[in-house]
């Protein structure tokens, strides 16, 4: 009777157990969800942790901006180009100490040389030209233009590059952009709206001074095609443009070096 009795709480409690069974196979891949779900939280928290290294993420203060880089790099070439100069000095110092060594005819021949390269100060008679980028809110000043996009506005590489050449083609005995002087290895080059010159950056407004006969440099800068198409601009939508003359001025010798880096001579 004991095994009769027993039969019905026997299968009384096997609905139990099926249902607890179910129950965890139900339940265990939440739990296993939710462990991985904390995993991922941690390894989130811990690479957080390791890229900030105590500095506040949300903000951009202690990154280093490409602006800024820039900014360092050119201020960093300026300060080489000054100690390039002084060096340079002295190493024209010790020359001439030893200058029984060379002949008088010698010592001409590389004044002339030194001259036409561009490293000694240079004086005379100078015209400069000065670029500005045109105002943000400019509109067409003429009749049968069309309104402005924002390149029409902003001063480019090839306008500066007609520039120079004009003032080339006018007879210049040498020429400064900004506070540098061109040599035959520099390269004119913008980049965005920003003039990089010989490792230098530069902003608008750009000032180019030229030596030479201030009537022969103007009438260059009138004739040149590239400077003519450069006028409608200025007539149209305001891009700056002035030329005035300076009387008697001495432009720098350039003081970087003269080195080629990524062209060699052809043999």
């Amino acid at each position: 009777m004991s095994n009769t009795a027993d039969s019905p709480e026997t299968g009384s409690g096997s609905p139990e157990t099926e249902s607890t069974s179910t129950r965890t196979r139900h339940f265990r891949p939440v739990r296993v969800l939710t462990v991985g779900v904390f995993a991922l939280a941690g390894l989130l928290f811990i690479t957080s942790f390791n890229t900030a290294k105590g500095t506040n993420l949300r903000t951009d203060s202690s990154l280093l901006k490409l602006s800024d880089l820039i900014h360092d790099r050119s201020q960093k070439n300026a300060r080489l180009d000054e100690s390039d100069a002084a060096l340079r000095g002295d190493v024209e110092a010790l020359a001439k100490r030893t200058g029984g060594r060379t002949s008088k005819a010698e010592q001409e021949r590389l004044a002339a040389l030194e001259k036409n390269a561009g490293t000694q100060k240079l004086t005379g008679r100078a015209v400069t030209v000065t670029l500005n980028d045109a105002p943000p809110n400019a509109t067409a000043k003429l009749p049968g233009y069309p309104e402005p996009q924002p390149d029409y506005l902003v001063i480019h590489q090839q306008d500066l590059q007609a520039v120079v050449n004009a003032l080339w083609q006018g007879g210049a005995q040498g020429i400064k952009v900004m506070d540098q002087r061109l040599i035959s290895t520099s390269a004119v080059r913008c980049v965005g709206n920003t003039l990089i010159l010989q490792g230098r950056v530069y902003s608008p407004p750009y000032k180019i001074t030229a030596i030479g006969n201030p009537d022969k440099l103007q009438k260059a800068l009138a004739a040149s095609p590239a400077i003519q198409n450069y006028m409608v601009y200025v007539n149209v939508y305001g891009l700056g443009w002035k030329v005035t003359e300076d009387g008697t001025v001495t432009l720098p010798g350039y003081s970087g070096t003269v080195d080629l880096h990524y062209a060699k001579p052809v043999d």
